[in-house]
């Protein structure tokens, strides 16, 4: 089973899937490191942010996925996942309130304007929306984030096993 797991940046996408992976017996992999092992995209001065192509990160990450074969699980985690398609069997987008991710954002240190931007996003479901368009309704699993890291993962576990992904 492949799983992405993507949302707004604060939401505990990283957390999830490492704790996930675990649970699974599995590897992971972050977006942003693939793509920086991969040398897809560079580093934006002026926006002080690392710039993937999606194209490029998705024909990477898709043949990632394909060498490691359909029986071995893998999570894989990032912001981008909701707006790029790959062959994964579930695509989980973790949630949270848009005053707890501003509220983790400013004690991140993110410049007021992310956060402004992060905390839209997350208010009008644009990783939600993107991946029901991407992926399609019966691959999207939404998971809010309210509580601890481990809740959280067990509503996923949850949402796997009731799609048949786990027993």
């Amino acid at each position: 089973m492949k799983v992405a797991i993507t949302g707004s940046p604060g939401v505990g996408k990283t957390s999830v899937a490492r704790l996930l992976a675990k649970r699974l017996k599995c590897p992971w992999l972050n977006e942003r490191a693939f793509a920086v092992k991969k040398g897809i995209g560079a580093w934006d001065v002026r926006e002080n942010e690392f710039v993937v192509p999606l194209a490029a990160l998705r024909r990477e990450l898709n043949l990632e996925l394909r060498r490691r074969g359909r029986h071995q699980h893998l999570v894989v985690e990032g912001h981008l996942l909701c707006e790029t398609r790959l062959d994964v069997d579930v695509v989980v987008v973790l949630r949270v309130h848009p005053e707890v991710l501003e509220a983790r954002l400013e004690h991140r240190g993110y410049r007021a304007e992310k956060i402004q931007d992060n905390v839209f996003c997350e208010g009008i479901d644009y990783c939600l929306k993107h991946a029901l368009r991407k992926y399609g309704k019966k691959k999207v699993l939404e998971v809010q984030a309210k509580k601890g890291i481990k809740e959280t993962m067990q509503h996923i576990i949850s949402g796997l096993r009731a799609r048949g992904f786990l027993k």
